[in-house]
Formats: structure tokens, C-alpha cells, sequence
């Protein structure tokens, strides 16, 4: 294929992909689900699990393997700028007002499964078709520790700001005890990308260089950015030159993020988390919400729903592998949040809720796995395994947190009247 057919057909992909993702988003809402269920649910519809199964033919003449370079590019743009746009909502505040009873919930939810992970991993790391060949157990513990820890903190935040919970204890414990969660399990999977096949010096190289520019980012960077903050606060508007600015700000935190041995990801974040709060932030998450949502992100669903192959766990012992890392790792999880808001002083409904909510994997979980995939770390059918547990494990929450959490307050409310 020349350039123009190229263009011609990666533009059919993604006139595709935007409708599916689109669809089944809305059709997610209706029954009362996150619209981002019904976005992973269509990259792996679009995948070998089920277009590519009763229309192999199709499928592949569509997502043809030339487009794949242009498909992963877009997916990584939209996961990097989601990831600004996470950092651009995170409110540190939080910390100050819970810190402690955060912190324990967090602790809880990461030994936990981190335990869990030890056990599973004496057991899966010699199961061919799960972790590469060379991975040593060590390497293996803590990149699964770290999928089941990770807690899906965008939706969280949505789940509590949707539901008028951002200002109540609920509120406030699960969203900083969600961010701590996530920091502690990127630092993790940071060890892991920095260790594995590079020696001591690259994993010295990633955690040094990676701590060093999280510490001009978060203690000098929002002030060199103020002045511009300022600007932008008294003229109500930002320029389209200082808008590229900020945007090459964002591919050069990536690239040196990508420069250390981590991932472009922790670059987007930290620029998003240093940006000046106000006007700035507002017109940015304005100007690159939509494109980043309805056509960059679908892109990765789609992408990691390309490398998603769910016949694979039709056999008996990968479906008892999945079963077995599901449940374990949604009563590690969610036992171990709930025990520790409860002695923490929550009350019995507060901290199910916290339970349900922390369990959540959802786009986290997908971006971990698919470092994880790009780097060699496992292989297709542990790939398979993680989506699964992403896909359920967001699901639940809503319902689940409706369930412990809702019915608490309904019962209130009929006492009032």
C-alpha cells in the first residue's frame, strides 16, 4: 500500500472504532455503568476475541498489520494526554485533610495484594504462555503486585464527584487513598521496567532520574509556570503560542520519562499535577478533553483490544488461572481497604464502600499491562487474564458500591421522614 491507501484505510479504522466505542458507551450509561466499561468492552469486540472470531476475514483486512505503527502512536498520544489531564484534576488537598486514615487504607490495599502476588507467582511464573522465559520471580511478584494494587483512580474520582461525595469523609478517604495506591504501584512497576534486562545501573538510572524530575516537577516547576498561570487568570484566555508551549512542555516530560527507562505516562501525569490551579487548567482540560476521550483513548482500547485474545483462556487450566487471580485479587483488595477504614474509624457502610470502590482496575490496570506487554515482562496470555480482570473488576464497582453504600443512605433518609 502506498501513503494515500494507508491514510485512506487507518481513517476507516478509526471512523470504526469511534462509533463502536461510542455505542457501546452509551449503552454502558443506560444500564448505569461508567461510559469507559463500554469503551474497553469495544477495543476488545474490535480484536481476534470477537469480530476477529466470527468475521476473521473482515476484521483483518480492516485493522491491517501496516496501520498497526499509526494505530499505537495515537493510543500512546491519548493514554499520555489522559494522564496529563488525570494529573490537571489531582487535588493534593486531600492529603492534608485524611492523610492518616489514607495512608493506612493504602498500605492495607497494597500489602495485601502484594501478598497475594507472592503466593500466585510460586506458582504461575513456570505456567508457559504467562511471563517471558527470562523474567526472574522477583521481577514477577512485584509486576503482579502491582496490576492487583492499582486502583482505577480516574473513575474513582468520577464515581465520587457524580455521586456529591467529593466533600464527605467517604469522599475525601477514597480519592487520597486511591492516589496514594496508584503512586505507590507506578513506583513499583518502575523498579520492575528498570530492572528487568538493564542491570543495577538502569534500574539505579530510572528510579534516580524518575525521583529527580518528580522533584523539580512538583516543587519547581508550578512556579516557573505561575507567571504564564497569572496571564491566563487576567485575560480570561490562553494564547495559541503559550497552548504549544505547554504542549511541547508534555512531549519533552515524556520523552524524559521514556529518556530514564520508565514510561512516557509518569511524564504527562507530573505535568499535569505541577500545572498552576485556575483559569490555566480549566482552558487546557477544556481544549483537549474531547479529542483525547472520543478519539485518542478509544485507540488504545482498541489497541490493547487487538493484542487481547480471549480464546486463549478456553482451555481448563487458563480458565482456572483467571479465575483464581480474579477472585483472589478482589477479596485481597477489597478485604484488606475495608479492615483498615474500619479500624480506622469508619463505620461499617463506609468502609464496604471504600472496599468497592479502591477494587476498581478499569484504563489503570490496561495501561500497567501494556507497559508491561511492551517491555517483554508477559506474555499473551497473562495479557488476556489482566483484561479480563480490568473489565470485572470495573464493572462491580458501581453496583457494588451502590449496593453497600446507597442503601445506607436511603435508610437514612426514611428514618428523617
Amino acid at each position: 500500500m502506498n501513503t494515500i491507501e494507508l491514510f485512506f484505510a487507518f481513517s476507516l479504522q478509526l471512523l470504526i472504532i469511534i462509533i463502536a466505542s461510542q455505542i457501546m458507551g452509551y449503552l454502558a450509561k443506560f444500564i448505569g455503568q461508567p461510559k469507559v466499561v463500554g469503551e474497553m468492552i469495544a477495543g476488545v469486540m474490535l480484536g481476534p476475541s470477537l469480530l476477529g472470531l466470527i468475521w476473521p476475514e473482515w476484521q483483518q483486512s480492516v485493522f491491517i498489520e501496516q496501520t498497526q505503527s499509526w494505530l499505537y502512536f495515537g493510543a500512546q498520544l491519548g493514554v499520555g494526554l489522559y494522564m496529563f489531564l488525570v494529573g490537571l484534576e489531582f487535588n493534593t488537598d486531600l492529603f492534608k485533610k485524611q492523610a492518616k486514615s489514607a495512608l493506612a487504607v493504602s498500605l492495607a490495599g497494597m500489602l495485601a495484594p502484594f501478598g497475594i502476588a507472592i503466593l500466585l507467582c510460586i506458582w504461575l511464573v513456570d505456567v508457559p504462555g504467562l511471563f517471558t522465559e527470562n523474567i526472574c520471580f522477583t521481577q514477577a511478584a512485584l509486576f503482579m503486585g502491582a496490576a492487583i494494587a492499582i486502583t482505577a483512580f480516574p473513575m474513582l474520582a468520577r464515581i465520587v464527584y457524580e455521586r456529591g461525595l467529593a466533600g464527605t469523609s467517604l469522599g475525601t478517604l477514597a480519592l487520597a487513598a486511591g492516589a496514594i495506591d496508584d503512586a505507590a504501584a507506578w513506583f513499583i512497576l518502575a523498579i520492575v521496567l528498570g530492572s528487568y534486562g538493564g542491570g543495577v545501573l538502569l534500574a539505579l538510572k530510572a528510579l534516580c532520574g524518575g525521583g529527580f524530575y518528580a522533584y523539580i516537577m512538583l516543587t519547581k516547576a508550578t512556579g516557573w509556570l505561575l507567571p504564564l498561570a497569572n496571564n491566563v487568570q487576567k485575560n480570561g484566555k490562553l494564547a495559541v503560542v503559550p497552548f504549544v508551549g505547554i504542549l511541547g512542555l508534555f512531549a519533552l516530560s515524556a520523552y524524559a520519562m521514556e529518556w530514564v527507562g520508565l514510561h512516557a505516562v509518569f511524564g504527562g501525569f507530573l505535568l499535569g499535577v505541577a500545572m498552576p490551579r485556575g483559569k490555566l487548567t480549566d482552558i487546557l482540560t477544556a481544549r483537549l478533553h474531547t479529542i483525547t476521550l472520543v478519539i485518542l483513548l478509544p485507540m488504545f482500547f482498541t489497541y490493547s483490544g487487538l493484542k487481547t485474545e480471549l480464546t486463549l483462556l478456553v482451555s481448563w487450566q487458563l480458565l482456572s488461572i483467571t479465575a483464581i487471580i480474579l477472585v483472589a485479587s478482589i477479596l485481597a483488595k477489597g478485604i484488606a481497604c475495608w479492615a483498615a477504614a474500619r479500624l480506622s474509624g469508619a463505620d461499617n457502610p463506609t468502609a464496604m464502600a471504600i472496599g468497592a470502590l479502591m477494587n476498581a482496575r478499569g484504563l489503570m490496570e490496561l495501561i500497567i499491562i501494556n507497559i508491561a506487554l511492551q517491555h517483554g515482562i508477559i506474555e499473551q496470555g497473562l495479557f488476556s487474564i489482566m483484561v479480563v480482570m480490568a473489565i470485572v473488576t470495573t464493572f462491580m464497582a458501581t453496583p457494588l458500591f451502590t449496593l453497600v453504600y446507597e442503601r445506607k443512605k436511603t435508610k437514612i433518609s426514611n428514618i428523617v421522614a
